[in-house]
């Protein structure tokens, strides 16, 4: 149980340190970061529960879409609902 809450504690404080990132830095450098890969993880398994085929690309141009968009306006909720419609509309999802 301890350890199960000490690697929370860990969890949280990387989100938080994550979160004060330069968005700059965030939008060069997110080709391999580990905000992308949480992303495309989190996209394959939404298209798995609406029973859609994943793709490696459409995931891939939407968490580069999400990563842009949130260094822009620093909003989690405002990058990742711009797109996923644009998701939506320019793959027909």
């Amino acid at each position: 149980m301890r350890s199960t809450k000490n690697k929370l504690v860990v969890l949280i404080n990387l989100i938080i340190s994550l979160n004060s990132f330069n968005g700059y830095y965030l939008a060069e450098n997110h080709k391999n970061s580990i905000i992308k890969i949480f992303c495309v993880n989190n996209f394959k398994e939404e298209m798995v529960k609406a029973q859609i085929e994943f793709s490696q690309e459409i995931a891939n141009k939407t968490c580069e879409c999400y990563l842009e968009e949130f260094a822009k306006t620093t909003s989690h909720q405002k990058a990742k609902t711009k797109c996923q419609l644009e998701a939506q509309e320019k793959f027909n999802l």
